[in-house]
């Protein structure tokens, strides 16, 4: 006699046996499934594997030689919160690689030949919590804002990579960054290294390896660690002068000198020019005042011609030199 739930118990058994069949048939070749979990590890991969799970919450593809991460097949794995694609060869731009894996926690580029990271390279990865891309000799550049998107990230390592600057805002705009990699780098602490160096002292961030953080150039500093650099680069930078300091400082004081005696020459030629004009005036004016006053003090004749009906010829003496001086004037 067969027990009642028989039947029942045979087709869970089945049903379980198809689900793990059809979840055999999916994964890709090469690789290990188990739940909601991929692993291509040392597989010698030439290309992204293409047959993954939908559901895949975890994907290994460590120690490969992919070159490249396709937008489209990644962008299908919405779900992906674990990415691992450390060792491989992946070298092409990956801006816009990411845009649909916004739950993805924890993301491994490094031992790859990733040559720049920009603003959309890791923008769409809002929940990114780790983010390793250290071994990357190649890496040269990481823009401002490259991060501005990732306000979880709590673990960074950009060490071993070529980078020889990393501008402050970068990761000052981390609210969340507790560990940060930079050992190994050739760093360049000139004077527009100072902010990041006062960072450093001033953020309460773990920097692992700090022993393997120091200067390379210029020469003056090379072996330096970084934050014991701070203090040299602020006396040399803000308090120091150069020769060629002193040099643009003489420039300075001698275009100053210069514009002064050339201002002060001007206004002493328009005082002079002014006086000369107003005191020309002033004489012109005094010289009218002078005739008008000549005139009026020369004693006024009768001339027998201009009145020859004149009543008193007798009382008036006309002289010729009086006539003479009326004419003149």
């Amino acid at each position: 006699m067969s027990p009642p739930n028989g039947p029942k118990s045979l087709w869970l058994v089945l049903l379980f046996g198809m689900g793990v069949m059809a979840k055999n048939l999916n994964c890709p070749a090469k690789c290990t499934c188990q739940y909601l979990e991929v692993n291509c590890t040392g597989q010698q991969l030439q290309d992204f594997p293409t047959t993954i799970p939908l559901d895949t919450r975890q994907l290994i593809l460590a120690t490969n030689n992919i070159s490249y991460l396709p937008s489209v097949e990644l962008n299908f794995l919405s779900d992906l919160v674990y990415l691992d694609c450390r060792e491989n060869a992946i070298s092409e731009d990956l801006d816009f690689a990411f845009i649909s894996l916004n739950k993805l926690i924890y993301l491994d580029l490094s031992f790859n030949n990733l040559t720049r990271v920009t603003f959309t390279t890791f923008s769409q990865l809002s929940s990114l919590v780790v983010l390793k891309i250290s071994n990357n000799p190649n890496l040269m550049e990481i823009e401002k804002d490259s991060f501005a998107n990732n306000t979880w990230l709590r673990h960074l390592d950009v060490s071993r990579t070529g980078l020889t600057f990393l501008d402050t805002s970068i990761v000052k705009d981390l609210p969340n960054l507790k560990s940060l990699g930079l050992s190994e780098n050739l760093w360049n602490c000139n004077c527009s290294f100072l902010d990041f160096t006062l960072w450093m002292k001033e953020s309460g961030v773990r920097f692992p390896d700090p022993e393997n953080i120091s200067c390379y150039s210029p020469a003056a500093l090379h072996g330096w660690s970084m934050p014991e650099v701070e203090s040299k680069l602020h006396y040399t930078c803000l308090l120091h002068l150069h020769d060629t300091d002193y040099a643009f400082l003489g420039l300075i004081g001698f275009c100053i000198f210069s514009a002064g005696t050339v201002a002060a020459w001007l206004a002493g030629m328009c005082v002079v020019v002014y006086e000369f004009h107003a005191t020309k005036g002033g004489n012109d004016e005094d010289e009218d005042e002078d005739e008008e006053r000549l005139i009026l003090d020369v004693p006024f004749s009768w001339s027998p011609w201009a009145f020859p009906l004149s009543p008193f010829p007798d009382e008036i003496l006309v002289t010729q030199n009086t006539t003479a001086g009326i004419l003149l004037l």
